[in-house]
């Protein structure tokens, strides 16, 4: 009844405050119903309904800057702003983002999708308006969870001399994806339990609402009798003394109290930071009850909160978690690293079974990296579980403090290639290039599960820096083995081309047909779709034969390779793989430095003059959408990949 007011920014105003409790309703139903069929962010939006209510009461988002840490909270902000109706495509190719977009709408002030970031940017906002002498509010809001990350912290350092206004609004809801841990999160719970200035804050809020009227001389005066009260109840505070003033506890879902609150920071000519309480998943049972399984979740039946779609098979990050748990009770040095994932990377098995050697460090992947590189200077084992584009944000300390010194230290680099419908700030397109540059990093990636399981026990005992590379989803099952052991750079040939080196396997050649030979070089899991594009272009040899003013007309003579190490290259690979008319490589990841370039590179310097194609994702920012409709944009697709080699050789006559 209410939302249905609700076309455009500012429709809000349209509503009595009084029924803002009905309004929070409608929006949570409306949410449910909403990821329950196209999947999302769920928890993390139920619980700041009231919050984005309450924000775009008393700020207006076309004006006003509001960023979301992370973005994933954003989907309520998202229907005040006028994109109800583009819920219906949320997620999917082409339709509504799960995360903040600018050029989506200009309520969507900055994008976001990895944490930490936002009072960053709301600095660098609030800089830019004051010496352009622009009059706006700058609002940045993050999670507890986002707090423990190193760059939130060096911000907080920094806003203190910012000198003019800017609210930081801490959400606190004793979650990032997993339960956090650590000081900060020990800080902040302290802060909750502390009855004194909880009573404080219940003393003082029915003064604080009446600012609007009564003004600033009242508010100067609650402001001060505030700080007087709250060093007698408890130690100053971390943040005030940071140089930034500090208003807590506001309850996240009282919508009056937030709207009071709000009206009074937005009096401030200052920096201050504002502690607001919510519940994550607020107002359905199944998220309030299990946070952690909602905080992304595909399509699920709302009566039973139960996932509708079941894999047909164990995933990527099942099998990492089966082998590093088998290998863990074996190897009493092996220890595992995440960054506030333990779910999410498959890790919550090992730190239950060995919660000594299991070290969650918060959302803080400089940090997890450089700790790592202590565990294996001091004799351990250590596996750093992570995402390929959070990996991105702890480059120099792979670097610096992991290569330059050779330690042991394995990289899990779960969710490497398109991960679909998260879009632009979660695919994992660029780990290949970046670590592939690196002096002494090994850079490995599995065709299917049982070669996973293969790699990781040759990580998990290798004396080098090694990374291991697998997508996200259903791991593929041994579509084509050759029982080869993983040995250091080298590659797997899985059939060659009749005429070329030593024939395994059997390749049909049309006798009337020019023949035209091939090695595709599959990256990893792409080694699948490499067979797919095989088995595509033998297709073409056998209708050649009838053929007469066939377009294509022609046999094709087809070598297949598993490149397996992306760094170090198979050398005497290439060296044979250089006697095809065309090599062929393949990978889910930017062409920029991938993998097909290291080989065009090698073969170049070697005095090779075989032509390379290279099958990659081009020089863009690829959006969401699921991962064969993202193939098919990029060419990355059996059949795109097919048509340009067979439109290679027609140019080439």
């Amino acid at each position: 009844m209410y939302l249905e007011q609700i076309h455009q920014t500012g429709d809000i105003h349209k509503i009595d405050p009084e029924n803002y409790p009905a309004l929070a309703a409608e929006i949570r139903r409306f949410l449910i119903h909403a990821v329950s069929k196209h999947g999302g962010h769920l928890a993390s939006n139920l619980g700041v309904v009231e919050l984005t209510m309450a924000l775009h009461t008393v700020f207006d988002p076309e004006q006003d800057r509001i960023i979301w840490d992370v973005g994933h909270q954003s989907y309520t902000h998202k229907l005040l702003t006028g994109r109800k109706d583009d819920f219906e495509h949320l997620r999917e190719f082409k339709g509504l983002s799960g995360f903040p977009k600018r050029r989506e709408s200009i309520c969507d002030a900055f994008d976001t999708g990895h944490s930490s970031t936002s009072i960053s940017a709301g600095m660098g906002y609030a800089k830019a308006r004051d010496l352009r002498g622009e009059d706006y509010n700058v609002i940045a809001v993050i999670g507890d969870g986002s707090l423990t990350g190193g760059m939130a912290i060096e911000a907080l350092n920094n806003v203190s001399r910012l000198g003019s206004k800017f609210i930081v609004i801490l959400n606190d809801n004793e979650m990032s994806i997993s339960k956090n841990i650590g000081g900060i999160s020990d800080y902040l719970a302290r802060l909750r339990r502390t009855e004194a200035y909880v009573d404080f804050k219940e003393k003082v809020t029915d003064s604080i609402e009446q600012i609007p009227k009564l003004g600033d001389p009242l508010y100067q005066f609650i402001s001060g009798t505030k700080k007087k009260v709250k060093n007698a109840a408890l130690p100053t505070t971390f943040i005030e003394r940071l140089g930034i003033t500090y208003w807590g506890l506001v309850d996240g879902h009282n919508t009056g109290e937030l709207i009071s609150v709000l009206e009074a920071a937005k009096k401030l000519d200052k920096p201050v930071l504002i502690h607001v309480i919510t519940k994550k998943g607020k107002g359905y049972r199944p998220a309030e009850e299990h946070p952690d399984k909602f905080h992304g979740i595909g399509p699920f039946d709302i009566k039973t909160g139960k996932p509708i779609a079941s894999s047909s098979g164990p995933s990527w990050t099942n099998v990492f978690s089966e082998t590093i748990m088998e290998a863990a009770g074996k190897q009493k040095e092996l220890a595992a690293l995440t960054a506030a994932m333990p779910g999410g990377t498959g890790l919550s098995a090992f730190a239950k079974a060995y919660p000594d050697r299991f070290f969650d460090c918060c959302i803080a992947e400089q940090h997890t990296v450089t700790f790592a590189a202590g565990l294996a200077a001091g004799g351990l084992k250590p596996v750093v579980c992570v995402y390929s584009s959070f990996l991105q944000r702890a480059y120099d300390q792979i670097v610096h403090d992991v290569c330059i010194q050779d330690l042991p230290v394995v990289f899990a680099v779960d969710r490497a290639g398109l991960v679909g419908n998260d879009g632009e700030t979660h695919q994992g397109l660029m780990d290949l290039s970046f670590l592939s540059s690196i002096p002494g990093m090994h850079v490995c990636s599995p065709k299917d599960a049982d070669e996973l399981k293969a790699m990781l026990k040759f990580a998990f005992s290798f004396n080098h820096p090694i990374a291991v590379r697998y997508p996200r989803g259903t791991a593929c099952r041994g579509f084509c083995r050759t029982d080869m052991p993983i040995e250091d750079g080298k590659a797997e040939w899985i059939c060659r081309a009749r005429g070329i080196g030593i024939d395994v396997g059997k390749t049909d050649v049309c006798p009337t047909a020019p023949q035209r030979t091939v090695a595709l070089i599959g990256v990893g899991h792409m080694t699948d779709t490499a067979w797919e594009v095989k088995k595509l272009l033998e297709n073409s040899s056998e209708k050649a034969e009838t053929a007469e003013k066939t377009d294509h007309a022609a046999s094709y003579a087809v070598s297949l390779i598993n490149l397996r190490f992306i760094s170090p290259l198979d050398q005497d690979m290439l060296a044979e793989a250089a006697g095809h008319d065309l090599i062929v490589t393949i990978e889910e990841n930017v062409e920029k430095g991938g993998a097909g370039e290291h080989i065009s590179s090698w073969l170049t310097a070697h005095g090779y003059h075989t032509d390379v194609m290279h099958a990659a994702v081009p020089d863009i920012y690829v959006e969401h959408g699921s991962i064969s409709q993202l193939r098919q944009m990029v060419g990355l697709d059996p059949e795109s990949i097919a048509e340009r080699v067979k439109n290679y050789f027609d140019r080439k006559g």
